[in-house]
């Protein structure tokens, strides 16, 4: 089994100075995605799927328009929520994220004020993870190493979403303990694609991540973060 999992392409987080929540892809944003299709345009899979906010379906409407896929959103796939500080001045944002880096770690947990807690937004991307798999045939043993059970092993299923829900799930897929900076333990790109595969073991498989934050389909200009 394989899981693609593709950020979305650079978004218009101000505009004319003000905040935007739930932004369209800038021009560079757009030239990575037509990039990204490029790439993808020989890879089979078996689903594809898009968080619901903008950025990742503007990211993954020409992927799909190459493969000839209709969209198909899944919401759990949602990045984790920000305050309502759609049309405030850009500087109220890059404050609220400095106070936040510079908390101890524990306080980390409770997020932005105003916006969703970092430990419900994890909480919520592995349930909807685990619901996910499950639902596709993949169920963690009841065992403390990350094990799992696949009934499809052949399957290839790519996921089109956001730096923060693709880290959670990578952890969530290794077995490795949540933390508060997961957007900075993976370090994701715009438009990146990381890549786990399932490996058999005797008792059932576990997942191995083999490409971290693939940029190699985009111009050395394009490639942001």
């Amino acid at each position: 089994m394989e899981i693609v999992l593709i950020r979305h392409g650079e978004p218009e987080w101000v505009r004319d100075g003000l905040n935007v929540i739930n932004p369209s892809l800038t021009d560079r944003g757009q030239r990575q995605a037509e990039q990204l299709a490029r790439f993808l345009h020989d890879e089979h899979f078996d689903e594809i799927l898009v968080s619901p906010l903008v950025r990742a379906r503007e990211t993954a409407a020409p992927v799909l328009a190459t493969l000839q896929r209709d969209e198909v959103i899944d919401d759990w796939l949602e990045e984790i929520r920000s305050p309502a500080w759609h049309g405030t001045p850009a500087e109220k944002a890059a404050e609220a994220y400095s106070e936040l880096s510079g908390r101890p770690a524990e306080q980390r947990w409770t997020g932005l004020e105003g916006g969703e807690p970092i430990r419900d937004f994890v909480s919520r991307i592995r349930s909807g993870a685990a619901a996910f798999l499950a639902s596709r045939g993949v169920v963690r043993s009841e065992v403390d190493l990350p094990i799992w059970q696949i009934a499809e092993p052949g399957a290839r299923i790519a996921i089109v979403a956001h730096a923060g829900t693709n880290s959670v799930f990578i952890g969530h897929l290794l077995g490795l303990a949540p933390t508060p900076w997961e957007w900075d333990r993976f370090v994701l790109g715009h438009t990146s694609v990381s890549r786990i595969e399932a490996m058999e073991l005797e008792d059932g498989h576990t997942f191995t991540l083999t490409k971290l934050s693939d940029l190699e389909h985009l111009d050395r200009a394009d490639r942001t973060r």
